[in-house]
């Protein structure tokens, strides 16, 4: 906890001095939320948060930050993919799966139960949003469909993210 809360303490400081280069955060933590492993150390509320602080600033529309958001994200999601298409069930056997073995076991009852619609489920699930990807990959899910799949959800997710930010900016001006 106190190691994340550092790393969100480091991007607020870097957004208030960087105010130009500020929306580059966003597709950075949504790519960094989303990668295997790196995701289990960043909060997605951090990204709301960015997000929001840009927006109500004026510093970037809420399209842009969508649009950013959604290309992180994919990003993110495409290398946790590989990463188990690539590595297979080597992933599975490391020290990483050892120490992550109940939101893995989560991840891989989804996959069974849901198939290519576990894509879209995952999106929207933090505790495994960064390990899904890489299970779906060992599995040998076709590249292409997940491609597909992936970048309809993370369109998907970055609009729910974009009326997150406006709700939330509305809550504070009414």
């Amino acid at each position: 906890m106190e190691r994340r809360l550092a790393i969100e303490t480091y991007f607020l400081s870097l957004l208030e001095e960087n105010r130009g280069g500020a929306v580059l955060l966003v597709p950075l933590l949504a790519f960094a939320e989303a990668c295997v492993g790196i995701g289990l150390f960043i909060s997605g509320a951090f990204l709301v948060v960015v997000s929001s602080i840009l927006f109500f600033t004026e510093l970037a529309s809420l399209p842009v930050i969508c649009a950013l958001a959604m290309v992180g994200a994919t990003a993110g999601d495409h290398v946790g993919f590989y990463v188990g298409y690539f590595l297979g069930p080597r992933l599975t056997r490391s020290r990483f799966a050892e120490r992550h073995q109940t939101a893995i076991a989560r991840a891989n009852a989804l996959i069974t139960k849901y198939g290519p619609l576990t894509i879209f489920i995952g999106r929207f699930v933090p505790a495994i949003r960064s390990l899904l990807p890489a299970m779906i990959g060992v599995s040998g899910f076709s590249r292409r469909v997940y491609s597909l799949l992936d970048v309809l959800a993370c369109s998907l997710w970055a609009v729910a993210l974009g009326a997150i930010v406006y709700f939330i900016g509305d809550a504070f001006q009414a």
